[in-house]
């Protein structure tokens, strides 16, 4: 088996992301979490690997490394210029582990089954029946799997097969882009599902609700977000960087009717409540916004953020997993649910700041 360590060390990054003839992509993860889902995966000499995301490629010139000469890796993307250019940078580095095909990831690639591991370097609506179905008995699973209907709340995921039935071993904290049924040039600006009105100019802003069902035409998602562009009221909660996975993750367990996720004009992600006639989200750097002082939305955010410090901010890791069912027609396979568990509180942890008014204008 080729050590995780030298594999990494041998798979130059910058030929993949920023390769002089073929150019940069933005299409790429984090190496840091590339390696930490590729050995959450433990691929063994001889592996067949499935791999959905082809990406820019390193991720799969890795998993080739790791499976040696006698596995084989089969990378599918929806992109072929993804596709392409990866494949095109593989034989200059004279890669023979890797099959690269474009695809939908949804799907799998039923005609390269069985594998006895795969990875998702995108976030699927839920666990794909497929991806199971392809696995073989006692194969592993690591992926992206979203915990509410909103983009980017989600956790990496590690599956084991039994019997055809997957299992939850562990849950870290971290997000994929959104897979999508065909290629999209702005998808890590705005999501290809789950955004439920979109204001693209001068910059995009975006919002997704929980209510959706409520909301047929949209209209209560475009005010929604209108009061957000344009609050009346603001807060300082303090700096919530540090501890933006706990927040995202503790909001959707379960979700709320009322939890929503935005990204205004320059990118910053926001969390909060909202309803037809009210909304209040806090947002990545702290600052919580809302329609007004006394906005209905405000209140619940407030109460949500009272309860989540004291569960103690509870990490990733320290919720309580499982996958239930869904025959859904679009792509049947299991939900990820959590739940905060009980002994979540530890027995010390410094306080955050509480929220402070810095604008509060009239209704």
């Amino acid at each position: 088996m080729t050590d995780l360590n030298e594999a990494f060390g041998t798979v130059p990054v910058l030929t993949y992301t920023d390769h002089e003839r073929y150019g940069a992509t933005v299409h790429r993860s984090v190496p840091e979490w590339i390696q930490r889902e590729v050995t959450s995966l433990k691929v063994q000499t001889g592996h067949r690997v499935l791999e959905i995301g082809t990406g820019s490629g390193y991720s799969g010139a890795l998993l080739a490394r790791l499976c040696g000469p006698r596995g084989r890796v089969t990378s599918i993307d929806i992109s072929d210029d993804l596709v392409n250019r990866a494949r095109a940078i593989h034989a200059e580095r004279r890669v023979t582990g890797i099959d690269c095909h474009v695809a939908d990831g949804l799907a799998g690639l039923a005609a390269a089954a069985p594998f006895d591991r795969a990875v998702g370097w995108c976030t699927p609506p839920r666990l794909p029946r497929a991806w199971v179905e392809q696995i073989v008995d006692g194969g592993r699973i690591v992926a992206s799997l979203p915990i509410a209907q909103l983009p980017s709340t989600a956790l990496i995921t590690t599956i084991t097969v039994d019997a055809g039935q997957p299992r939850v071993q562990a849950v870290v904290g971290g997000v994929y882009a959104q897979s999508t049924p065909t290629p999209v040039d702005d998808a890590v600006t705005v999501p290809g599902r789950w955004v439920d009105y979109c204001d693209r100019q001068p910059d995009p802003s975006w919002i997704s609700i929980g209510w959706r069902a409520d909301d047929p035409d949209n209209s209560g998602a475009r005010a929604a977000l209108d009061r957000l562009l344009h609050p009346g009221h603001t807060e300082t909660y303090g700096d919530m960087e540090a501890d933006w996975r706990s927040w995202s993750a503790f909001t959707a367990a379960p979700p709320d009717p009322g939890l929503s996720m935005v990204s205004l004009r320059n990118l910053v992600r926001g969390i909060g409540h909202s309803t037809a006639t009210s909304a209040a989200v806090i947002l990545t750097d702290g600052t919580i916004i809302a329609d007004t002082p006394g906005s209905a939305s405000l209140t619940v955010l407030h109460d949500w953020l009272t309860r989540w410090q004291q569960a103690g901010r509870p990490t990733a890791d320290t919720f309580v997993p499982r996958l239930v069912p869904n025959a859904s027609t679009d792509c049947p396979g299991w939900d990820l649910q959590i739940t905060v568990p009980a002994a979540a509180v530890p027995t010390s942890r410094p306080a955050i700041p509480q929220p402070r008014a810095d604008r509060a204008e009239p209704a």
